[in-house]
């Protein structure tokens, strides 16, 4: 019998300790990330305004900060029936690789519902970013759309310290006004 409990118990140790490696590393990659996040000069909200101004009326659908060359931001923007990707030197601001533009059709299903959405929302995410990093004492580091529970929310991610912390809002909802007739 205490062959088999041994035998039993050994897979689950292991689990255990793969589990632990996988945090460790986890760990690990949240500190780098954090860690170049804390030596860049160019915020969040400044790189997609940039990206913005490349397409005059164009909206943020989501950014992201990478750091597996230079620290960049990748933002996504949507105008008409386009997308365009642009990344922007995190330290400097400017533009750093070409731009990919690519057509709406392009899109899976959720992306598509997404940016469909973004549409009809009249927060933008620089909006969002602004309220996250004041709720969340930090600076953001990513942001976009996620459908949760069957509704649409933003989400950024913050860094506070040493941590990251993903705040989630709620768009007002869009409804008919209410006239009033005088």
């Amino acid at each position: 019998m205490a062959d088999i409990t041994q035998a039993t118990q050994a897979p689950s140790d292991a689990a255990q300790q793969s589990a632990a490696a996988q945090d460790d590393v986890d760990e690990a990659a949240i500190r780098r990330v954090i860690e170049q996040f804390h030596t860049t000069r160019v915020p969040l909200d400044q790189a997609m305004t940039i990206a913005e101004r490349l397409h005059d009326g164009s909206r943020t659908a989501d950014v992201n900060f990478e750091i597996s060359g230079p620290p960049v931001y990748r933002v996504r923007t949507v105008k008409n029936e386009h997308i365009y990707e642009n990344v922007i030197d995190a330290s400097t601001g400017s533009v750093s690789q070409r731009e990919i533009a690519s057509s709406l059709k392009e899109l899976d299903r959720e992306d598509l519902a997404k940016v469909v959405a973004l549409k009809w929302i009249k927060q933008e995410l620089s909006d969002a970013v602004r309220v996250a990093e004041k709720a969340a004492e930090g600076k953001a580091l990513a942001g976009g759309l996620v459908k949760q529970d069957g509704k649409l929310n933003f989400v950024v991610v913050v860094a506070t310290g040493d941590r990251l912390k993903e705040v989630l809002l709620e768009p007002p909802k869009i409804g008919r006004r209410e006239s009033t007739h005088r």
